[in-house]
């Protein structure tokens, strides 16, 4: 198996090279955004089925066949982001009511999570632990005693709750990740954990580990585009000299998961995304502009109310006055067609998803490699069960 730094060079390379294919937001387009540098893949684009789209969309090596003549490095992409399942120990029965107040997919999550971690028999600190689900877990399948670290006060009190009536040594601190005082609870002689500690909040903790030397970390990387800044901020020196940069907007691809929805949620969509489009297209014309304009979430309930009431809501919340003499019908025309454009282009944006997943998660492996730490990155869980399955595993080489 290669190194980390190995794939993160090689993933660095043919993602710098691609950039025209993934780095752009496709709802700001008005027409496919390669139309003038390659008009032979637009002119594909154009003549896919919907049917075909959620083929390919499902199906990444058969997207990778499709794209290849204008993206030579597309399954070069794929075989980069490949990653092996942890080896798994077995878990010895978990007491009865452990469960309690989980739900289930989650429950799943963590005991796979828990199955993929080496056992040190060391005492957990339990990072962004919310109510303190899988702290439980911890405490009672190692017998060892778990500090769970939260920001909100209720969460802890709800943990603490809850732990009391299992009878765990687990206590609850309430405290910002990101505030320095966090760091006295980082130990020498400690496994640090966070499953799906969102963005810069899991990133906090490495960086707070390698300063402490803990003796050992695992994290599942989640919601990479929370980030403080407005870019990100690399972690290793591969990193630091790559030609990419991400703003918050390229962060979002990787969590862009393709989940086949029903034929009602699918038409939800296209109405949503049309009316958003057509709306675009109309401020557009009103302005003069050839700029983008976002608007807020929405209740899904006023989009029943048609395109000229989502218009007035949206023109509100913007700021805009309407003109009376709008001929609705040919604008929400007008975003119905970009809908099928910004569907082709995402199409091509999801042979980039899990590499530059994996691009990101490389970078943290390599910074904690600097450190001093040996990692070991792989999957805890099949994608079902959580699209962010991925583990970053590093702990301090014990000396003999």
């Amino acid at each position: 198996m290669p190194s980390s730094s190995s794939l993160l060079q090689q993933l660095d390379s043919a993602l710098s090279s691609t950039r025209s294919f993934w780095q752009f937001m496709p709802f700001a387009e008005t027409e496919l955004a390669w139309q003038q540098s390659h008009p032979e893949l637009c002119q594909w684009l154009i003549s896919l089925t919907d049917e075909q789209i959620e083929v390919l969309t499902q199906d990444p090596t058969a997207l990778a066949d499709a794209l290849s003549p204008w993206i030579p490095q597309a399954h070069q992409l794929l075989a980069l982001s490949v990653t092996q399942p942890l080896t798994t120990r077995a878990v010895t029965a978990l007491p009865k009511g452990l469960d309690v107040g989980i739900p289930g997919r989650k429950w799943t999550q963590i005991t796979a999570f828990n199955a993929a971690l080496p056992q040190h028999n060391l005492p957990w600190l339990e990072w962004c632990a919310g109510k303190g689900h899988l702290g439980r877990v911890l405490s009672a399948s190692h017998q060892t005693p778990v500090v769970s670290l939260e920001w909100q006060e209720q969460l802890c009190r709800d943990g603490e709750a809850a732990v009391k009536q299992l009878g765990l040594p687990i206590s609850f601190v309430q405290g910002d990740a990101f505030a320095n005082e966090s760091e006295q609870y980082i130990k020498p002689e400690q496994h640090a954990v966070a499953l799906h500690a969102c963005g810069d909040l899991h990133v906090s903790l490495l960086q707070r580990v390698a300063n402490k030397q803990g003796r050992a970390v695992s994290i599942s990387p989640c919601c990479y585009h929370l980030i403080r800044d407005k870019h990100y901020q690399p972690l290793s020196t591969i990193s630091k000299k790559s030609e990419i940069t991400l703003a918050k907007h390229d962060l979002r691809l990787p969590l862009q998961e393709t989940v086949t929805a029903g034929q009602r949620v699918r038409r939800q969509r296209f109405v949503e995304v049309s009316f958003r489009l057509g709306f675009d297209s109309l401020q557009r014309h009103i302005l003069g502009s050839d700029t983008y304009l976002p608007v807020p979430n929405i209740q899904k309930a006023l989009l029943n109310e048609g395109f000229a009431a989502f218009c007035s809501w949206a023109a509100d919340k913007k700021g805009l006055t309407l003109p009376a003499d709008i001929d609705f019908s040919h604008w929400q025309t007008d975003g119905e067609q970009r809908f099928a454009l910004v569907e082709r282009m995402e199409l091509v944006r999801q042979l980039f998803r899990r590499p530059l997943e994996m691009w990101l998660v490389y970078d943290r492996a390599c910074f904690m490699e600097e450190s001093g730490y040996q990692v070991n990155v792989g999957t805890f869980c099949d994608k079902p069960i959580t699209p962010r399955n991925i583990m970053i595993h590093a702990e301090r080489p014990t000396v003999v």
